[in-house]
């Protein structure tokens, strides 16, 4: 698949970017998060190793965004878990479409997928998994990518609108870093103490 590699805006300091609308209500997507609308909303989320796909129609603009931790996993409890990607992008899909967009006009935007405690990559590696897991994903479903900020090692702020696919994007310093990877890692201990994700390569 060919990926066009275009940077998004970025949002720097602490302060939002001057050209985001603060009238419009900002939504926070957390791991397992997917949210759709058919409403002007900015999508507001913090990534470490996670991905966030967000998914849009340009033509009626609508769109929406998830935030999933793994790839593939197993729940007993919640076979249909968002917190793994094969989940989140269905579900996502399936929103969007609810909506009224056309999965014909569909375009992504990927980003995430970060080394957040500067480990040496790894092909087996959670944030490699992420990036490998959502490019295959998009391309299996015919779905453009026009913008992707993936891997690196730090970890990242996404403001996504869902009315116009506009996205700011900012990358997080190390109080920030440390912070993303602390959680991160917390979240999947759990999960491998519950043992629902098979063999986790932690990062």
């Amino acid at each position: 698949m060919t990926t066009r590699r275009v940077k998004p805006k970025r949002a720097h300091g602490t302060r939002l970017p001057a050209d985001l609308d603060e009238e419009l209500t900002r939504v926070t997507i957390n791991i397992g998060g997917v949210r759709a609308s058919s409403e002007p909303l900015v999508l507001d989320t913090v990534l470490g190793s996670c991905i966030a796909a967000c998914v849009y129609d340009p033509v009626i603009g609508v769109g929406g965004m998830n935030h999933f931790m793994l790839p593939e996993g197993g729940d007993p409890g919640n076979p249909t878990s968002t917190r793994y990607g094969v989940n989140a992008m269905e579900l996502l899909i399936t929103e969007v479409m609810k909506l009224g967009g056309q999965r014909r006009r569909f375009q992504a935007k990927v980003f995430g997928g970060g080394h957040v405690l500067k480990i040496r990559e790894s092909l087996d590696g959670v944030p490699q998994r992420n990036i490998e897991f959502v490019r295959r994903f998009l391309e299996t479903e015919q779905i453009p990518v026009t913008k992707e900020d993936v891997g690196g090692y730090q970890p990242r702020r996404v403001l996504f609108h869902t009315h116009s696919g506009k996205v700011f994007l900012k990358y997080l310093g190390s109080n920030e870093a440390e912070q993303t990877a602390q959680e991160e890692m917390v979240y999947l201990i759990s999960l491998k103490k519950q043992k629902l994700d098979g063999d986790v390569t932690l990062f």
